[in-house]
């Protein structure tokens, strides 16, 4: 085949590119906000639980509401869904960062929008991650989930961050009014995609409840993807509990590492610039060592994330720890959320992603309730110890894929 026919057939499309650009926009905005939530709320007080429960409700609509939000996005258009959650996004920001420069605004208004931008959260990732097997043919998931997460990630880690604490400094009301303004521009990305994005329904009309459990029950019922969600629920649930005594490793003169909050911005990031690379070069990955391996490859990874601090104090060598892991994570996502895609039907995919992200997401918060208590009662190293062993014992399940496995799932799906 001549060279430039290849290149041509390899291309994702206008309406891809379209849907990256809305996400790196719509991710930065994410990341700009989640910055700057905790950054106002200790601005009106000092308590440590009101300043976490800022994050709790923004969070917690994943934990009760992924299930019926899934169910609904079966139902309606997914790029109007997208467009509508962007639109909701940008007003419930918009009115507090007219309070603050009105009257100061207060952490209860900040409550109540960090709570309905996470239900528009809910809506707006379940219906993107729906979407793509519409826009790109699913032989091309992998290269278009891993320029997709990339940019993602690239936005909402490396870029959102830095200036949404620069937006603050400035002005309080700035990094509000700068992200309400980027879900905006991003809602305009998403009405230049053409297409009409409504799954396909035969059959009798059904119950919100019966769409659930029927969205459940395909998840539960493939051996694969279920043992998938319950390994990135034991990883996730080991990740959080290390990564919230991480800081009291990391951060202060008292700490084993010493640094500073700014050095300590600039640790995290190596995660996420490891990440940003898995997302280029995940399909070649794949290629040279097969899907099942690159599994187990990831899999290493995430024990060397939460075990490294077990074993050394050596800043460089966690530095390259986090890096390195933060390739192998991106492998991960790009390997299952493909593979998801693949083997579900489109009329079930906003339920299977939200079930799946049910399992893998909802073990977090107990994550992160366990690696405090462990970390107060044994001290903050043996959570890394006990957290590393955990995610090993991922592996015992992760012996049930193979490569057959994979092709032979898909080749059933695929009829």
């Amino acid at each position: 085949m001549p060279r430039h026919r290849r290149l041509r057939h390899d291309r994702l499309g206008r309406s891809f590119w379209t849907l990256v650009t809305a996400s790196g926009l719509s991710n930065l905005a994410d990341g700009v906000f989640k910055v700057a939530l905790p950054l106002l709320a200790i601005r009106y007080t000092r308590s440590p639980a009101l300043v976490a429960g800022v994050e709790l409700v923004r969070t917690l609509p994943w934990l009760v509401g992924a299930l019926p939000v899934g169910a609904l996005v079966d139902r309606l258009d997914r790029r109007r869904t997208m467009v509508c959650a962007n639109a909701a996004r940008a007003g419930f920001v918009a009115v507090p960062a007219m309070a603050i420069v009105a009257n100061g605004g207060s952490l209860w208004l900040l409550y109540v929008a960090a709570a309905c931008t996470g239900v528009a959260e809910v809506f707006y990732d379940t219906a993107a991650q729906s979407i793509l097997p519409a826009l790109v043919p699913r032989s091309r998931l992998d290269r278009a989930n891993g320029r997709l997460v990339a940019v993602e990630l690239g936005a909402q880690e490396l870029a959102g961050p830095p200036l949404g604490g620069a937006l603050v400094a400035i002005a309080v009301a700035l990094s509000f009014t700068v992200s309400a303004a980027l879900w905006v521009v991003a809602l305009a990305a998403l009405l230049a995609v053409t297409g009409a994005f409504r799954p396909l329904r035969d059959g009798p009309r059904t119950t919100i409840r019966s769409d659930v459990r029927e969205g459940f029950s395909f998840l539960m019922g493939r051996p694969l993807l279920r043992t998938m969600a319950l390994m990135v629920g034991m990883t996730n649930l080991a990740g959080s509990a290390t990564f919230v005594v991480f800081v009291l490793f990391a951060v202060g003169p008292e700490s084993t590492l010493g640094l500073s909050e700014a050095h300590f911005g600039l640790l995290l990031a190596m995660l996420a610039a490891g990440g940003l690379l898995g997302g280029l070069i995940g399909e070649r990955v794949q290629q040279r060592l097969g899907r099942a391996r690159t599994l187990t490859l990831s899999v290493l990874g995430m024990i060397a994330y939460v075990s490294a601090p077990a074993l050394t104090a050596d800043i460089r060598v966690i530095a390259a720890t986090l890096f390195t892991s933060g390739i192998t994570i991106m492998l991960w996502n790009i390997t299952t959320v493909s593979f998801r895609q693949r083997v579900t039907p489109d009329h079930l995919l906003g339920r299977v992603n939200s079930a799946y992200r049910l399992i893998a997401w909802g073990t977090r918060p107990l994550g992160a309730a366990l690696g405090g208590a462990v970390g107060q009662w044994l001290g903050v190293r043996s959570v890394f110890v006990i957290m590393g062993l955990l995610t090993a014992a991922v592996l015992i399940p992760n012996r049930q894929i193979s490569e057959q496995a994979l092709t032979d799932a898909e080749r059933v799906a695929a009829g």
